[in-house]
Order: C-alpha cells, then sequence, then structure tokens
C-alpha cells in the first residue's frame, strides 16, 4: 500500500534532480537523468525528438487513455550582452523575476562546456557608495552577474546566449518542510517517479492505459504541445498547486484547479479528481489560480481532442524562494492512487 516510504523516495529524487541545473532550453542534463531512473525502474522510456521523457507505465484500456505531465524544465537567464566593465546583462527565460534574482550565486555555462561562478548584483550594489540604492528599480537593465573570475569575459569564453543558472538552495527541514528554488515543477517529477515506483512494487495493473510525459518547455509556454500518445482522452498536469491570499490550499495540501488564467479545467475532471481525493483520503484543496498556466494546456492548443484537469502539492511563493511540505506530496500521490484507481 502507499505509504511513507514512497513520499521520501519523491523527494529524495526531487532533490537530486533540483541539483541539476535545467532552464528552458538547457535541460539535456535533467531529461537524461530523468530517462535513466524511469529505465531503471524497468519502465519503457524514451526521450522525445523535443527533449522531454515519454514514459510508459503500462494499463488496460488503451482507447481511454491518460496522459501525466510534470515538467523537469525550470526558469533561469541567458546573457544577452558583455558590458564594458565586464559584466554580464540578462535576459529572463521564462518568468524569472529580477527583484528575487539579486543577491543569488548563480552558474554560467559556456558552449565549449566551462562552467564559472558569479552573482547576480544590483548595478553599483554597495550601500555606501549608491545613494539610490532603495529606490532603484530592479530589472533585467538594472541588476547584472558578477563574475568571480580575474579575467575578462571574453578570455574565459563567455559568449551572448550561454546559459546562466540560479543556485537552487535546497532543503528539508526537521518539520518537513521543503524548500527550494524551482519545486515549480521539479517536486512533481519526483512524485511521478514516487507513484511509478509504487505501481512497480506492488505490481499494479493499471486500468487504464497510462503514460508520463515529463516536458522540458513548460516555462515557455509549449512544453506539452507535443508527443501525444494514440488513444489518449485524458491529459492531467502534475505541477504545482498555487498558495496565496484568496486562495484555499496550503503546502500540506494537494491542490485542484478549477480554473487558471486559461480558462476552466474541464467540469468532469474536477468533479472526478474532487471525488477520488474524498475515497482515498487526500487533504485537499480546490482553487482558481489568477496568473498560471499549464502543459494541458499547451496540448489543447495543439489540437488534440481531449479532457484536461490540473493537480499538484502546494506551493507558496511561486517563482521565487519557494515552499512546500513533505505532506503536500503526501497528498498528492494519495490522489494520484485514487484516481487511477491503484
Amino acid at each position: 500500500m502507499m505509504n511513507d516510504t514512497y513520499a521520501d523516495y519523491a523527494w529524495e529524487q526531487t532533490a537530486a534532480l533540483l541539483a541539476i541545473d535545467s532552464p528552458s532550453g538547457f535541460t539535456a542534463a535533467a531529461a537524461g537523468w530523468v530517462l535513466e531512473q524511469f529505465r531503471a525502474m524497468g519502465f519503457d522510456a524514451q526521450m522525445t525528438t523535443k527533449g522531454g521523457v515519454l514514459v510508459d507505465l503500462g494499463g488496460e484500456n488503451a482507447a481511454n487513455g491518460l496522459l501525466l505531465e510534470a515538467h523537469a524544465d525550470t526558469l533561469g537567464a541567458m546573457v544577452a550582452q558583455i558590458k564594458g566593465n565586464g559584466r554580464l546583462k540578462l535576459t529572463a527565460l521564462g518568468g524569472m523575476n529580477a527583484n528575487n534574482a539579486e543577491g543569488e550565486n548563480v552558474r554560467i555555462y559556456t558552449r565549449a562546456g566551462k562552467v564559472y561562478e558569479g552573482t547576480c548584483q544590483l548595478c553599483n550594489a554597495s550601500v555606501h557608495v549608491n545613494k539610490d540604492y532603495d529606490s532603484a528599480k530592479r530589472s533585467w537593465d538594472t541588476v547584472e552577474i558578477v563574475l568571480d573570475e580575474a579575467e575578462e569575459p571574453q578570455t574565459l569564453g563567455i559568449e551572448v546566449g550561454d546559459i546562466v543558472c540560479f543556485d537552487p538552495r535546497t532543503r528539508r527541514t526537521e518539520s518537513g518542510y521543503l524548500k527550494s528554488r524551482f519545486l515549480d515543477d521539479k517536486l512533481s517529477v519526483g512524485i511521478l517517479m514516487g507513484f511509478a515506483k509504487y505501481i512497480k512494487d506492488e505490481k499494479i495493473s493499471l486500468k487504464r492505459r497510462t503514460y508520463i510525459h515529463v516536458t522540458v518547455y513548460e516555462e515557455v509556454g509549449h512544453g506539452g504541445s507535443a508527443s501525444v500518445p494514440e488513444g489518449i482522452t485524458e491529459a492531467i498536469s502534475v505541477d504545482m498547486g498555487c498558495v496565496g491570499d484568496g486562495l484555499n490550499c496550503t503546502e500540506r495540501q494537494v491542490s485542484i484547479c478549477a480554473k487558471d488564467s486559461g480558462g476552466p479545467y474541464s467540469y468532469d475532471v474536477v468533479g472526478q479528481l474532487i471525488e477520488a481525493a474524498k475515497k482515498a483520503g487526500a487533504d485537499y484543496a480546490v482553487d482558481v489560480y489568477p496568473y498560471y498556466g499549464s502543459d494541458v494546456e499547451a496540448t489543447l492548443r495543439s489540437g488534440v481532442d481531449i479532457r484536461h484537469g490540473l493537480i499538484g502539492p502546494g506551493v507558496y511563493a511561486s517563482h521565487g524562494y519557494e515552499r512546500s511540505h513533505m505532506d503536500g506530496i503526501t497528498n498528492t500521490l494519495k490522489l494520484l492512487c485514487g484516481y487511477l484507481e491503484a
């Protein structure tokens, strides 16, 4: 039966994946790691042309298939300009926000395979020098990367287009809170690994043919727009659940999204998810997310005729330094088991 072992496994896999830098467009290492983890469990896993990972969990009814989507790509940045003073100007990858990037350690990956460290700082960052420090607007025009190298960037081989990755600062507290950048959505990738391990260990044959698609371009809007297997009639995005003012969900719950900025999710699917959560004893909340989009909406926009839904562990401070809880993992696993009757 589903127990805390699988929640712990999900977090261990999440933490390992968080240690692999993977902003949108720079995901080969993370996707390769995900591929090998599913294959090591004995599943048929393939790399898509686009660079994602498609996993066949098996199941009986191939004509009413289910696709579970989560994404391994994260926010990040790219070198947009090498300034005359040797600092680097950035352009964001996805919704990375300069307001909470300031002061973070970064890694710069060159196309020659070199990795250099630096820090994202406000231009003229010393409070003792800059009288406008407090009032300065934080944007990608007013922050920059200060390299931890004595040589000029060009000498190091740093060029425009190189990838800049922010330190996730991952940790788990004694009380079960999980803190890191990029829990969106590596936490849900770990949860799907935990679910896959559970059905493998328990030798469970699912009643519906079920696939996992770990996408790699969700943060820029087209992650789930391809690689839908034949026979799929329904797709559920397993992504972060929103936590904030006006919403019901906490970090300890699994969130079921009824509507986001892309419109309502399938009324029938949302209702079935609610019933499954109740039957499985999962602590859940239903919410409307005001500023959010998901993989399954990209799947729908690609023209696939499916029903769609969205669930995920509650995550606070999204697109910043995020926080969830082990209970959020457990409740998401319970909902998945209930919905797939596993």
